[in-house]
């Protein structure tokens, strides 16, 4: 039997062609996109003829993710999923609350490679990338949870996985998201995050699609940060900085600091002074973060003395910063958390795919 398709993958352009081997219209495509992103199924896609719902269900995937447990903060309105996809791996996406609206924080890879001490997701090692669809089925799922409340106005890329190594699967949901059929979410309201690889980040600048560029930094020097972050020994801190000024120079957009603060290693006012160091007159705003304890690390986060101890060094050195308000820690927020507590409580291991990178 021949695998169906995951329509959530195409563009309206490859639609176009799938619905030709059914010989169908081509106007067809731009209805079932539109269906699609909306969370529509194709038993529900009323405007198409019976004979071609029918088809679809036969040869083609509507939703390749399921919602397998959702939870709700008691502390605020964020709501951390679940997914189950196809292959019966589970992934994870947080949804958040702001004053202007929902973000919807969603994961690339099916745990991650990169190794981070701080960090959950990368425990199990990474099982195997996301695809586009799967990747927009998160955003399209959460949309449906919200319901009549409102929809996702904000998408990070800041979950599970290393997105610019799922590079070409990343950048295509980037298009597929801010697509003006679908969900027509802004450039400007797409984050990406990344641990710091550089030729993916000059790569990325290349695309031209005015997105923020979130850099997981959490440490001023190559020495600290080669305590926590395996990537620092392939691309030191000065190689990395100078691809972001690049990205600056090339996009004119302004890109994010990611800064965990880790109590002694990295929070320090020296290490607050160094940072202010690195980063000046580098286009650039601070996001600083209250660490998420994760069982499996030796790491701590920061006092809050130290902590706005460290803020006070920033500002007091012109450097633009703000503290990010803690959001699902009652729920495993953090990434990788949840889907690791469910593994364990239900003694189940993740699925590992034959097509893993090397």
């Amino acid at each position: 039997m021949a695998e169906k398709r995951m329509l959530l993958n195409d563009t309206p352009e490859a639609l176009r062609e799938y619905l030709q081997t059914l010989s169908q219209p081509a106007y067809r495509a731009r209805q079932i996109f539109g269906w699609l992103h909306r969370g529509v199924s194709f038993s529900e896609m009323t405007n198409l003829p019976k004979t071609l719902r029918e088809q679809l269900i036969k040869t083609a995937v509507d939703f390749p993710l399921t919602i397998e447990e959702s939870y709700q903060s008691k502390r605020d309105d964020t709501v951390k999923f679940l997914f189950r996809c196809m292959d019966g791996n589970i992934v994870e996406g947080v949804m958040m609350c702001y004053r202007y609206g929902y973000t919807m924080c969603i994961s690339t890879q099916i745990g991650c490679r990169m190794g981070c001490k701080f960090c959950a997701s990368t425990l199990g090692g990474c099982m195997r990338d996301l695809t586009e669809g799967e990747m927009l089925c998160q955003v399209i799922l959460a949309n449906r949870h919200v319901a009549d409340r409102g929809k996702i106005g904000h998408v990070v890329l800041m979950g599970s996985g290393e997105p610019l190594e799922n590079y070409d699967e990343a950048v295509r949901f980037l298009r597929l998201v801010n697509h003006p059929d679908g969900l027509n979410i802004s450039m400007r309201s797409l984050s990406l995050s990344t641990c710091g690889l550089v030729p993916q980040i000059d790569r990325l600048a290349d695309e031209g699609m005015g997105i923020t560029l979130s850099i997981s930094l959490h440490a001023p020097s190559d020495e600290i940060r080669a305590q926590i972050m395996p990537v620092a020994k392939r691309y030191p801190i000065g190689e990395l900085m100078d691809a972001v000024r690049r990205y600056v120079k090339k996009t004119g957009r302004r890109v994010l600091i990611e800064y965990a603060l880790i109590d002694r290693l990295n929070s320090k006012p020296e290490h607050a002074a160094a940072l202010a160091g690195l980063l000046g007159g580098l286009q650039c705003h601070v996001n600083l973060i209250a660490l998420n304890p994760v069982k499996e690390s030796e790491f701590k986060p920061a006092s809050q003395a130290t902590v706005l101890a460290f803020v006070k060094t920033l500002e007091q050195r012109n450097i633009s910063v703000t503290l990010r308000r803690e959001m699902g820690r009652d729920i495993s927020g953090a990434c990788g958390q949840l889907r690791n507590h469910y593994l364990k409580e239900n003694n189940k291991t993740a699925i590992i795919e034959n097509t893993i990178k090397p």
